[in-house]
């Protein structure tokens, strides 16, 4: 219990209820307060005396800058000129409560304090406009300015270049729309951030806007203005945060920046925080955190700033407008590019193993063993100049598409060549069910050949998952449709090779559109560029796409015949039970073949099988024709 107190106090002396607030401390702890003004300086604190500040916020704050290393023991009143203070150390709105709390030892904390250019910033410091999260009543806002405030952010945003330097001499150049620094909150529903930052561990933390794109800025405007909650520990990708003691922020032209609300300018704004040098009474409702927090040891330094832009792009970003999509980095763009070129040229390698999947993708659909043409499929080299195609297709460039096509377009011939050479030699004209598979592609298929497109651009483009691409070939299958077609001419099968090309054109085209999309979407080429190539694929595509349809639309109709057989498991006749088994269903120029099997212990005659084909007309509401395999069982 403190025995003695000192009341700073200035204009507030004349208020109403000043005379209650020392009747008050004179009844309750038997103690009449010295009266002081805040301008009055004292020498090193007493652990039985008390400062108790009844000012207004600036007085506070001088009042702090003057005793920054006394060690006095200081107690906040509330009043209304104080707002800032009260809420950064959860002072109680009700004066007598605020009076307990500060005689209440189990409420004092020794506090850091942040300093910018020699002020003391209460609140935050807020450089550029942070577009929502400087907006700390938002919460607070209705529906409708809530609508308000998001469309002026999303057509408002610009950017100016900045220089950080952080306590470790570690310097980033980078360009932001703003930056807040805090030097602690607390947990409040009106703010927008989530965490709680500590009021202990002599760190200030910095949040940095730098949106690389219109998609990750309406992230984050989402984030802020409906979601109303961001956390450190999934920042969105617009945000950049630094957790330093000390920070200097600096730019070519000066800074302009709210420190507590009020306006300032300087050519370069001196961030630091002074670790537990004021030992102030919090609020009761912080008495937790300072249980929790007045043991912590300082933390370490954390620098997240991966996301933000950087070389190259900070000029974009200045001196245009913000893309809709990431540009990627010149960096990132040339070694891609190199990889993509290298992967575009005709070698020998890629003569060999294409040759070698071919014949080992044939020898598989003869086979009918889906293990051999998974391991064709691997070993299949297609895929890299496709998506060298896709890139030359966005970034207009000729040289690229033309080696793409060249070496795509041997890929082919020598598919072709091989797999209707060993149907010439091979003395097997079957169409085995694997082979089945490829004759009938449909818009399913597209989507196969769509996802691994955007699959394999995004592999190409991430060094770190390149290793998927085994996968991104195995969902695509390239080189079996291919065989199919080179057995097709082999055999002399038009229907066979106008399916399974089909397959193969549709793969062709949805990967290189879906590829080329992807790089857009990664920012290796700006939309306008890659317009005519995406126009011009896209009717490809289109065109493609109508023969898919059908097949599509084919492939629904024959699954609901499929689902009305399915009760059709057998047939009583002259009071024999005949089992059925039904194969599949086809249709063939609108006329409906079914399937099936029939079981029975003696050989069924053609008006039983007649009747068979007339039960399930009945089923089916529709004439057939019955392609039977009989079995009989003897027993």
């Amino acid at each position: 219990m403190y025995k003695k107190i000192y009341l700073i106090v200035d204009e507030l002396a004349s208020s109403e209820t000043f005379d209650e607030l020392l009747n008050y401390i004179k009844t309750q702890y038997k103690i009449v307060p010295d009266i002081h003004s805040h301008m009055d300086m004292f020498e090193e604190g007493d652990e039985n005396e008390l400062y108790l500040l009844y000012l207004d916020d600036d007085e506070i704050k001088i009042f702090f800058k003057n005793h920054l290393q006394s060690k006095l023991n200081i107690g906040i009143l509330p009043n209304d000129k104080a707002a800032l203070a009260m809420k950064n150390y959860g002072i109680s709105k009700d004066l007598f409560e605020a009076v307990d709390d500060a005689l209440n030892i189990e409420c004092r904390s020794e506090i850091d304090l942040l300093i910018c250019n020699e002020l003391i910033a209460f609140n935050s410091v807020v450089i550029g406009d942070m577009h929502g999260m400087n907006r700390l009543n938002l919460n607070e806002s209705s529906r409708w300015q809530k609508v308000k405030y998001f469309f002026n952010n999303l057509k408002n945003i610009k950017f100016k270049s900045y220089s950080l330097s952080t306590s470790k001499e570690h310097t980033i150049k980078t360009v932001a729309s703003g930056i807040t620094i805090l030097e602690h909150t607390i947990q409040d529903e009106k703010l927008a951030l989530k965490d709680s930052l500590s009021i202990h561990d002599g760190k200030l933390n910095a949040f940095i806007l730098a949106p690389t794109s219109l998609i990750s800025y309406l992230w984050y405007l989402l984030s802020i203005f409906f979601y109303q909650k961001v956390s450190i520990k999934a920042l969105p990708r617009s945000l950049g945060y630094i957790k330093t003691a000390n920070l200097t922020i600096s730019s070519s032209e000066p800074i302009e920046y709210m420190l507590d609300g009020a306006l300032l300018s300087a050519q370069e704004v001196e961030l630091n925080t002074m670790r537990d040098t004021m030992k102030v009474h919090l609020g009761r409702s912080l008495i937790d955190n300072v249980k929790v927090e007045n043991n912590q040891v300082e933390s370490k330094d954390i620098i997240n700033l991966n996301a933000l832009p950087h070389g190259e792009m900070n000029k974009f970003l200045i001196d245009k407008k913000l893309p809709l999509f990431k540009k990627a980095s010149e960096d990132d763009f040339k070694e891609l590019f190199l990889n993509l070129r290298s992967s575009a040229k005709f070698t020998y390698v890629f003569l060999i193993l294409m040759i070698l999947s071919t014949l080992l993708a044939t020898t598989g659909l003869f086979a009918n063993s889906a293990p051999v043409i998974i391991g064709a499929m691997i070993l299949a080299p297609l895929m890299a100049p496709i998506i060298s195609l896709s890139m030359g297709v966005v970034r207009a460039e000729n040289l690229l598409i033309s080696q793409s096509i060249r070496t795509l377009s041997i890929g082919i011939v020598m598919a072709l060549f091989f797999s209707a050479i060993f149907t010439f030699i091979i003395p097997l004209e079957r169409i085995t069910p694997e082979m089945q598979g490829r004759l009938n592609p449909n818009i399913l298929d597209l989507m196969v050949a769509i996802l691994s497109g955007i699959a394999g651009a995004y592999a190409n483009s991430k060094e770190e998952v390149a290793k998927s691409l085994a996968g991104v070939a195995i969902a695509v299958a390239l080189v079996p449709p291919l065989s199919v077609t080179g057995i097709g001419i082999g055999l002399g099968s038009f229907d066979v090779i106008y399916g399974s090309f089909l397959l193969f054109i549709t793969n062709l085209i949805g990967i290189t559109l879906s590829a080329a999309l992807t790089f857009i979407v990664l920012g290796y080429s700006p939309v306008t560029t890659a317009k005519k190539g995406i126009y011009y694929t896209s009717v490809l595509l289109t065109i493609i796409t109508i023969p898919l349809i059908f097949s599509f639309a084919d492939m629904i109709e024959k699954n609901k015949y499929m689902s009305d057989l399915e009760s059709v498991k057998s047939i009583i006749l002259h009071e024999e039970k005949i089992e059925l088994n039904i194969y599949d269903v086809k249709l063939n120029n609108d006329v409906l073949v079914v399937d099936l099997q029939s079981i029975s212990e003696k050989p069924l005659t053609h008006e039983e099988y007649v009747k068979i084909k007339q039960s399930i007309e009945k089923k089916l509401q529709r004439r057939i024709v019955l392609e039977v395999t009989p079995m009989i069982i003897v027993r």
